[in-house]
């Protein structure tokens, strides 16, 4: 403290200080809406359709957004060799900006392709991806592949029902 000021060092002062918000008279303030996003798959059966009914948003199916669509990309792969495989030269083309203008590619989303653990080559690969983007995982849901998506978002994918705003 300077001497006979009772404040601290000149850097710690900033301007007036003012009293928090949460004491201040008047409405309180509205929550931002959820943000939307525009899932789209990197190959056939990537489960686009299944995801955006569940957690909402516009199912662009394997094509790039429309103008009315949101601009906030979700990729979608399963995780077979195939679906991995496509997920770093989507990535990438991002990057180069060979996406549409305007769009903004959030995470991946990865939606398994079988129930129980993956096999070790294709967690391997799944390693090789998140250092390159946010990656969001979802399990084999058996109820989904019935055709029943009505419910919660599956038990472990709360910060995918977080990021979308979907009902946990």
């Amino acid at each position: 403290m300077r001497a006979g000021t009772g404040q601290g060092p000149e850097i710690w002062l900033r301007g007036p200080v003012t009293a928090p918000e949460a004491d201040l008279p008047g409405p309180v303030p509205a929550r931002a809406a959820a943000r939307r996003f525009s899932w789209l798959g990197l190959h056939g059966g990537a489960g686009v359709s299944t995801l955006a009914a569940v957690y909402g948003g516009h199912d662009c199916g394997r094509s790039w957004p429309g103008p009315d669509a949101p601009r906030s990309v979700l990729l979608v792969a399963r995780t077979h060799a195939a679906g991995l495989d496509a997920v770093p030269p989507a990535v990438e083309s991002f990057r180069r900006g060979e996406a549409p203008h305007g769009l903004d590619l959030d995470a991946v989303v990865l939606v398994a392709d079988a129930p129980g653990r993956l096999p070790r080559p294709l967690a391997h690969r799944v390693r090789l991806i998140e250092p390159l983007i946010d990656v969001y995982r979802v399990p084999w849901v058996p109820d989904w592949r019935l055709g029943d998506l009505d419910g919660r978002p599956p038990r472990g994918t709360e910060p995918l029902a977080r990021l979308t705003g979907a009902p946990r």
